[in-house]
């Protein structure tokens, strides 16, 4: 679950607020996408959820923890799979996972099961003995959903995930998506992908201008003949007729 209320944060002297009284929850069991326009303050969001930035004013709980409460605590309940690759390099793929593990403080045998699970799913078995920096795109963004998930996240952050992955990687990606939130956890997903996100969620939030300006179910949507989820971003976000 993630529960934030009255969020907001500035980025130094800026006179716009890159998120501004953010009300939202998210309920455990729930794929839920958030969607905007570029700038519109969807990475700021993320990286307030994830512990990365510090809100300005407001809380943020992560499965029932105050983040400012408790950062270990609320971040440990976290798998985050960032839109860039900040990966060491130097490590080998397999070092790397084993890192993140034992950082999260995953016993050896359920860190050993993971990594051969998800590798195996991911296709990235055979890729884990070589160095992370002669990877490719893809190869890196299968690396990194891997990491996200090595400790059994009750929350899972995916921001842009799609990218760079070949069909097969991203068809399982968006069925693990729904297994995660099938089994009781939380799945936040961020794209500009709409139909990716009209095909996967339970319930999409819409930020303009740091503000959130509509969240509704898709099934909501779906029952209306006269909008569909495209519509309705253009619409909110003043790019509608």
């Amino acid at each position: 679950m993630i529960k934030l209320y009255d969020v907001s944060k500035t980025y130094g002297k800026a006179k716009e607020k890159a998120v501004d009284s953010l009300t939202l929850e998210i309920g455990s069991g729930e794929i839920f996408g958030f969607l905007g326009p570029n700038g519109a303050g969807k990475s700021t969001t993320i990286k307030m959820i994830t512990g990365i930035l510090i809100p300005d004013s407001g809380s943020i709980e992560i499965d029932g923890v105050n983040i400012a409460d408790d950062p270990i605590a609320a971040k440990s309940r976290v798998g985050f799979v960032p839109d860039t690759h900040d990966i060491y390099e130097t490590l080998k793929g397999i070092e790397y996972l084993r890192f993140i593990g034992t950082m999260y403080g995953v016993p050896e045998a359920v860190l050993r099961e993971n990594i051969d699970k998800y590798a195996d799913l991911f296709e990235m078995k055979g890729a884990l003995g070589d160095m992370v920096g002669s990877y490719s795109h893809g190869m890196k963004q299968k690396l990194s959903i891997i990491a996200a998930l090595i400790h059994d996240p009750q929350v899972w952050v995916l921001d842009e995930p799609l990218t760079g992955l070949d069909p097969q990687s991203a068809y399982r990606l968006k069925k693990l998506m729904r297994e995660r939130a099938d089994s009781g956890n939380t799945v936040f997903f961020s794209s500009h992908v709409i139909d990716v996100v009209e095909k996967v969620c339970d319930r999409i939030g819409i930020i303009n201008h740091g503000k959130l300006v509509a969240v509704d179910t898709l099934d909501n949507i779906r029952q209306s003949d006269k909008v569909s989820l495209e519509s309705l971003f253009l619409t909110v976000t003043g790019e509608g007729e």
